[in-house]
């Protein structure tokens, strides 16, 4: 077995996992599909009955005819009333069977580390969970509702012939190879088509996600044009990907059809042949049976016909079912030990020993990084861009896992602390804000649901944003849209900063908390800042060196390593790398 056979099988595999709380579902689609199948094969029997009836002019049993018809006009509203609950059934196993899937997918989504969600496109994410769950369900449905049908036709249309007349029967049976060669044919080539579709699809989207989400950048750097040329490549090479899959899947109904017309012209000339050479005897052939007999080959053919496009779609279902089990089967990030401490009460005691860390293997970020931090100190962090002052935050909060050594809060490596606890001790204000689509204030009780309207205020009088939300129509309840919708940059990070300032966690972590606001509301805030940090263990992340004065601790890093650290008066006095870097901001 190929490598691409095993994947294939483990995904069906992995999906009739989630079709197995539908079995009795299922089971109940295959019975009332058997019953539309038998009470629809009946009707060929009843109408070949109905043309016996007419043996030639003024020899018609109308009576017989009558009661024929009847017959046939019941069970056609039986069938279309079973087809009708079968279709319900198969509606209702493939949606939950997609809601099962959507919701798994989104559920593993919050657990994956931050490593897989930086190291992939969102929109491509996006793609997986939304469009690619439809194109599977899209497959889904159409197997539930042709395959089981189409396979009992097959066998029960051959069981009629073969009680009508084996020898005929023999013949189509003779033949239906050909329909499983062309249907294997078919969907040989449409799976790595359907795949490949699947995966520019998914280009696509992050691309446009991309776009919308940055189009000021785009419209500031006269962009457009570059854009839509990016944008036509990727959508020709997904309109090349589809007409191929298109190509061969179209395939499907002619050839399917060619070999169709070849079996019910074999059953008419050798029925035909049959009828004339019994003509009188025993055992005679009548036209009554060569009618059923025809109207049982043209329906023991169609569900070929179906089949193999239910195989065409199946095989996109597949190629799409792939991507989002794949999304599904990507390692969790690593889970908390059984024994691990429940952190509560901190007092902000942080200690990292002899750290080393890298995003990319063979490049290293953070060597040998070692830092003691007691309870209520202020942590400046400051150095050139890319030197590891955001990745020790990513260390502190445990959104990665050091490579080598370890980080301690209250003398507890952290990797035998839940991540929940841990991260409940800090509080994060970071110079990316982020606001959810909703009221202003559910944004502003995300960490702290309980706060009462009194401490609500307090917090948003603190950071100096209680005045811009009055003046919303809607005050604390107007409704803004993603990421903070029509609110300026500077209003949005005002708002991260009294959501923390509600919370008043034993930790903080600023990381250019103020950068987008004025230099007038930066001072009040500041004092708003070192009142909040009293008491509190603070790591502030800047490169505006003017906000760390009154650190407690300055640590100047560069190239992954802490090269200086003091306070700002002895780090001046030294005349190394701070120095220069100040002097660089400040110098006259």
């Amino acid at each position: 077995m190929s490598p691409k056979q095993k994947a294939d099988k483990g995904t069906w595999l992995k999906v009739l996992r989630y079709l197995k709380p539908y079995w009795a579902l299922i089971l109940l689609s295959i019975l009332l599909s058997a019953v539309t199948v038998a009470l629809t094969l009946y009707v060929p029997v009843l109408l070949g009955r109905v043309v016996d009836q007419i043996i030639g002019p003024g020899r018609v049993s109308f009576r017989n005819v009558a009661s024929l018809l009847v017959r046939i006009g019941v069970i056609v509203l039986i069938t279309a009333a079973v087809q009708w609950i079968v279709n319900t059934i198969n509606n209702r196993i493939t949606y939950h069977v997609v809601r099962d899937i959507r919701d798994q997918a989104f559920r593993h989504l919050q657990t994956l580390p931050l490593s897989y969600l930086d190291a992939h496109p969102t929109g491509s994410i996006v793609s997986r969970i939304i469009a690619d769950v439809d194109q599977f369900a899209d497959g889904l449905l159409l197997g539930f509702t042709q395959l089981f049908t189409g396979a009992v036709t097959i066998l029960g249309t051959l069981g009629f012939m073969i009680s009508i007349r084996p020898g005929i029967a023999a013949v189509v049976v003779l033949l239906t190879p050909l329909s499983f060669l062309v249907a294997r044919y078919i969907a040989t080539h449409t799976y790595s088509f359907f795949r490949k579709q699947s995966e520019t699809r998914a280009e696509q989207t992050a691309f446009i996600d991309e776009m919308l989400g940055n189009q000021k950048v785009v419209k500031a750097f006269g962009q457009e044009q570059r854009c839509v040329e990016r944008f036509d490549e990727i959508n020709d090479r997904l309109a090349v990907c589809s007409l191929k899959a298109i190509f061969y899947s179209s395939l499907t109904n002619p050839c399917t059809r060619f070999v169709n017309n070849v079996v019910y012209a074999a059953v008419a000339l050798t029925g035909a042949l049959v009828c004339v050479a019994t003509a009188g005897t025993a055992s005679v052939f009548t036209v009554g049976s060569l009618s059923a007999l025809l109207a049982y080959a043209n329906q023991y053919t169609k569900p070929f016909n179906e089949i193999s496009g239910v195989i065409t779609e199946l095989q996109n279902a597949l190629a799409c079912a792939s991507r989002i089990v794949a999304l599904i089967d990507e390692p969790s990030e690593i889970p908390d030990r059984p024994d691990a401490r429940v952190l509560t009460g901190a007092k902000g005691q942080v200690d990292l020993r002899d750290v080393s860390f890298s995003y990319v293997p063979d490049t290293p970020l953070i060597e040998h990084l070692n830092l003691n931090v007691s309870p209520g100190q202020h942590i400046a962090i400051v150095g050139p861009t890319g030197c590891g002052k955001t990745t020790l935050i990513n260390l502190l909060m445990r959104f990665y896992d050091v490579r080598d050594g370890s980080v301690a809060v209250e003398n507890t490596d952290i990797r035998g602390i839940t991540r929940r606890s841990l991260r409940a001790q800090y509080g994060m204000v970071l110079q990316e804000t982020w606001l959810k689509a909703g009221t202003i204030r559910e944004n502003l009780m995300l960490g702290r649901p309980d706060a009462s309207e009194e401490d609500l205020i307090a917090a948003c009088r603190a950071a100096h944003a209680h005045s811009f939300i009055r003046r919303l129509p809607e005050g604390y309840d107007t409704f803004i849209g993603e990421d903070g919708g029509s609110l300026s940059q500077g209003q949005k990070q005002l708002l991260c900063i009294a959501r923390i300032m509600l919370c008043l966690p034993p930790m903080l972590i600023l990381d250019e908390a103020t950068s987008s606001i004025d230099t007038r509301t930066e001072i009040r805030i500041q004092k708003a800042f070192t009142a909040m940090m009293t008491g509190r263990t603070s790591f502030i992340v800047a490169h505006r060196l003017s906000t760390v004065r009154e650190a407690d601790l300055i640590l100047v890093m560069r190239d992954g390593h802490i090269v200086e650290q003091g306070t700002h008066e002895s780090l001046l006095s030294r005349n190394g790398f701070y120095a220069s870097l100040y002097n660089s901001q400040f110098a006259s």
